[in-house]
């Protein structure tokens, strides 16, 4: 089994989520379990079209603030 890192962002009218990993991999939703539904959706559509995996690798995550 394999893991996906994704990113979980909020606007005014939902959640828009986006898997890094795959280039142009993103979905959205109403709630966060709805957005979490259409992202691992998305990421089987890449998988099944055999998208390649972007090669670079994830080293954490910073939260800046202005």
């Amino acid at each position: 089994m394999k893991s996906y890192p994704i990113i979980i962002e909020q606007d005014e009218t939902g959640y828009i989520v986006s898997c890094p990993a795959f280039e142009g991999c993103y979905s959205q939703g109403d709630s966060i379990d709805e957005a979490l539904k259409n992202i691992k959706e998305a990421i089987e559509l890449c998988l099944d079209d055999e998208e390649k995996a972007i090669s670079s690798i994830i080293v954490g995550s910073v939260v800046l603030e202005r």
